[in-house]
C-alpha cells in the first residue's frame, strides 16, 4: 500500500477492504477512546493518521470505549481501505511516525469484510493494578493500597462475580446501554508476576474476563473490592451490594490510571 499517495480518485463507489489494527495506548493524554466534540481522543487520533496517509476519509471501529485516563495494552479496532495492505508493516511504521508517543500500532491485519471488531469479540479482559509500598516507577498506572488492605476477604468477595449477572450496582449512570446483563468468567487478585507478598508489601494485579463492560464497571467493582479488603463491608455486604442494583450502594470509583485493557478474544485467529 502506498502512503505517499499525492491524488485519489473518489473512493465511494469501490469496493472497500477491511483491516484489523492491534495496538496499545496510554490513556492519560486522551478523553477516552470515543470521538467526542471538544476532546481528543484514542478514536479520532487514529482516525486523522489514517486519513492523512491515505489521503480519504477513514472511520475507526474500536473493541470497545475506554474511559477518559484509562489505559490499552491490547486494543483492535478496523477500519476499511479502498485497497488491501499489501506491506502492512510500512503501513504501521507510517502510523507510528505520525500517531506521538502515547499510541502503539502493533499489526495490521486483512480480515473478511463481515469482520467486526466490537460485536464479533467474545472476551475482554481488565488488568488493575496496585501496590502495597512505595514504589517511585508506579507514575499513576498502579494504585497505592494500604499494607493492611486483605487480599483473600477481596477475592472472596470476587468470586461472586461469576454468578452475577445483573451489574447495575457497578455502572456509571445514565448510560445509553439496552442491558445491564454482563458474564464474568475471571475476576481474581493475583500477586504480579506471581511475587508472594511479604511483610514489606507487594504489587498486585486484579484480573477480570467478562464477554461485555459496562461504563466504570471495572473501577467500581475495584473499589468496592477494597471497601471489603479494608474491612467496611464483609462478603454478605458484598452480595447485597450486587443484589441491589443501585450504584449508590456500591463502593467509589477507583483512579483511572492504573486500569488496563489487557486482552481481547475472537472466534477466528488474528
Amino acid at each position: 500500500m502506498a502512503t505517499h499517495i499525492s491524488k485519489n480518485p473518489d473512493k465511494t463507489h469501490q469496493a472497500m477492504r477491511r483491516h484489523f489494527m492491534e495496538l496499545a495506548y496510554l490513556g492519560a493524554p486522551y478523553h477516552g477512546w470515543q470521538t467526542q466534540p471538544n476532546a481528543v481522543s484514542v478514536q479520532e487520533t487514529l482516525e486523522q493518521g489514517l486519513s492523512t496517509l491515505v489521503r480519504y476519509p477513514v472511520a475507526v471501529t474500536g473493541a470497545g470505549r475506554t474511559d477518559a485516563g484509562v489505559n490499552a495494552s491490547k486494543m483492535f479496532a478496523h477500519f476499511d481501505l479502498a485497497e488491501t495492505v499489501s506491506d502492512d508493516r510500512k503501513l504501521v511504521r507510517a502510523l507510528n511516525s505520525i500517531l506521538g508517543p502515547a499510541i502503539a500500532v502493533r499489526r495490521v491485519i486483512p480480515v473478511h469484510p463481515d469482520a467486526h471488531a466490537r460485536f464479533d469479540a467474545t472476551s475482554r479482559t481488565y488488568h488493575y493494578y496496585a501496590h502495597t509500598r512505595k514504589n517511585p516507577f508506579a507514575g499513576g498506572l498502579s494504585w497505592k493500597a494500604p499494607e493492611t488492605l486483605d487480599f483473600e476477604a477481596m477475592n472472596r468477595a470476587a468470586a461472586l462475580l461469576a454468578d452475577t449477572s445483573d451489574f447495575t450496582s457497578f455502572s456509571k449512570l445514565h448510560t445509553d446501554v439496552k442491558t445491564n446483563i454482563c458474564h464474568v468468567t475471571k475476576a481474581v487478585w493475583r500477586p504480579l508476576d506471581g511475587v508472594e507478598q511479604t511483610p514489606g508489601g507487594a504489587e498486585w494485579v486484579f484480573e477480570i474476563t467478562a464477554d461485555r463492560f459496562l461504563r466504570n464497571m471495572v473501577r467500581a467493582v475495584v473499589g468496592t473490592l477494597v471497601d471489603v479488603g479494608r474491612g467496611k463491608t464483609d462478603i454478605e455486604g458484598f452480595r447485597r451490594i450486587i443484589e441491589a442494583k443501585d450504584r449508590c450502594s456500591a463502593g467509589t470509583s477507583m483512579p483511572p490510571g492504573p486500569l488496563f485493557l489487557h486482552d481481547i478474544t475472537y472466534p477466528y485467529p488474528l
